[in-house]
């Protein structure tokens, strides 16, 4: 795990993978609880009966920002930051969802320092982010993930 303090600490990485997550299972009542919190019930994330029945994947499948909502969780997992004040999911651009993720697959987090830039004191970083799904060529997603931190000095 890289462990960052400052804007010039995180200088240093500017055009290098920062690292990789852990693997995390997807599991149909994780795709449940979220199907509730989002008030997205659609059949092919909730129903596996008819999932194996209907469904091009033959189960069903995780929603693509129940995928995206595991980036903080994965994240923390690749670099620890401290001397912080704050810190802010600021955005996400250019994300592509690339293939479903069906239950019980595991993804994992890949992520590369794309560019940083000091904002009078706040750090942007732009991080090429890649979700994989274990076995599987193809990622979840890609897209540039931008976060600010405000380092205390």
């Amino acid at each position: 795990m890289i462990r960052i303090e400052s804007h010039d600490e995180f200088a240093t990485y500017l055009g290098k993978e920062l690292g990789i997550s852990d693997w995390y299972k997807i599991t149909q009542v994780q795709i449940n609880q979220f199907a509730d919190a989002t008030l997205d019930h659609q059949w092919i994330h909730t129903d596996p009966e008819r999932a194996a029945i209907d469904s091009p994947f033959k189960k069903t499948i995780a929603h693509g920002y129940l995928t995206l909502s595991l980036l903080p969780f994965l994240w923390q997992q690749i670099i620890k930051i401290g001397n912080l004040k704050m810190e802010i999911n600021y955005g996400i651009e250019n994300l592509k969802f690339g293939q479903a993720v069906t239950v019980d697959s595991e993804v994992r987090l890949r992520a590369k320092l794309k560019s940083i830039v000091n904002l009078r004191g706040t750090t942007k970083v732009v991080l090429d982010a890649t979700l994989e799904i274990k076995d599987q060529t193809k990622p979840a997603f890609i897209g540039d993930v931008v976060f600010l931190y405000h380092f205390m000095s």
